[in-house]
């Protein structure tokens, strides 16, 4: 992956490349951020760069033969560790390097912008967690004992570190403050706090921010082969979240549906409208089980961005039009006597949705909840 095909993050990159040119590279590095700012994609561009044959002054050439192979996540310099879990391939003692092959094939579709819930749908390993091993951080002292085979540097990429077992974490600590010449770590991580503090300690840490609203906008015209000005509302709902944008743009109608419904449902509760409220159940029980979850997620959302209006932080709420004038609108009628409470109702909701309740009856229940809650006055 090159730099130029990373969404933003002009002033990253650019240190980066900075670093690499004067010969600073720091042999451990942990790139932390939000979900769908690019980490992987640009510790892939990095990695792609520090070996690359002919390396410019703003990128990677992209056509030498460790270019080729870094692209394409097959460089034997090139080492990946990522969380796992039993599946229906893997039924025992899982590790990264047995489920390598779809490893690849997961980051190259994703174009390096993934998810860990992305991986685990990837994977179908259903509600279970994912987990880094120590027998991962035995593959990795086994990996790195050996030389360099034909990249400039070793590279150990550990995708989603704050998965990281402590006994992995703590076979990893010496290898991490002195690890084999011309090796380095790039640990990515989203929640850093999840980390061991004796991990972080040994590690260069580059933070990557949100991606700014223009490199969104723009990237998702250039994707979607649409107009900027038809995205530029989606690139704000998404708040620098590359995935939430591209997932915000594919289901737009679902979003209009949700919204609209919504608007509906919290109007029927407000009113107290039993008979109203029993058809509205009727309807929303025909949608499947996960367009309610969604529906009832979006709900979470609205609450958030109405608490949000009331303690004056507008500028937070990543909405427009209708949905905008909805939220003012509705804000009085969210508090901190009642936010909690409504909150829980909906979480609940999608837990009940998940354990297969009656739909009909479980959005009748949480209606009849909601009438009340919606009263309570601050």
């Amino acid at each position: 992956m090159k730099f130029n095909e990373v969404i933003g993050q002009q002033s990253v990159k650019e240190r980066l490349i900075q670093s690499a040119r004067e010969g600073r590279v720091s042999h451990a590095q942990l790139f932390w951020g939000p979900s769908g700012s690019g980490k992987l994609a640009i510790a892939l561009a990095y990695a792609q760069y520090l070996n690359c044959a002919s390396p410019s002054l703003t990128d990677s050439c992209g056509v030498c033969p460790s270019c080729v192979k870094i692209s394409k996540l097959t460089h034997p310099d090139l080492h990946f560790i990522y969380p796992t879990t039993t599946t229906k391939k893997v039924k025992k003692d899982p590790e990264s390097k047995l489920f390598a092959e779809e490893w690849r094939t997961f980051v190259t579709e994703g174009k390096g912008y993934v998810s860990l819930n992305q991986w685990y749908d990837f994977l179908g390993v259903e509600n279970k967690q994912g987990t880094i091993f120590a027998r991962d951080a035995s593959e990795i002292i086994r990996r790195l004992s050996f030389k360099a085979y034909e990249g400039k540097f070793k590279i150990m990429l550990i995708w989603m570190a704050e998965k990281l077992h402590v006994s992995a974490a703590n076979k990893l600590l010496k290898l991490l403050e002195e690890p084999p010449e011309n090796t380095v770590f790039l640990l990515i991580a989203e929640e850093t706090e999840q980390m061991l503090t004796t991990v972080k300690s040994r590690t260069f840490q580059v933070k990557i921010p949100r991606i700014d609203e223009d490199a969104l906008t723009m990237a998702l015209a250039t994707t979607f082969d649409v107009r900027a000005a038809e995205v530029r509302h989606i690139a704000r709902m998404a708040h620098g979240d590359w995935l939430e944008a591209c997932r915000l743009y594919e289901n737009e109608e679902d979003e209009k549906y949700y919204f609209h419904t919504f608007q509906q449902w919290m109007r029927l509760c407000f009113k107290g409208n039993v008979p109203e409220l029993i058809d509205f159940c009727s309807n929303i029980a025909s949608i499947g089980r996960e367009r309610q979850k969604s529906f009832m997620g979006y709900g979470l959302q609205l609450f958030r961005h109405s608490m949000l209006n009331n303690n004056h932080l507008a500028g937070l709420v990543r909405v427009a039009g209708d949905e905008e004038d909805f939220t003012k609108k509705f804000a009085p009628f969210v508090n901190h006597l009642n936010l909690l409470n409504l909150a829980e109702l909906l979480e609940e909701g999608i837990r009940q949705i998940e354990r297969n309740a009656h739909p009909q009856i479980l959005f009748m229940d949480i209606s009849l909840k909601m009438i009340k809650l919606l009263r309570i006055k601050a």
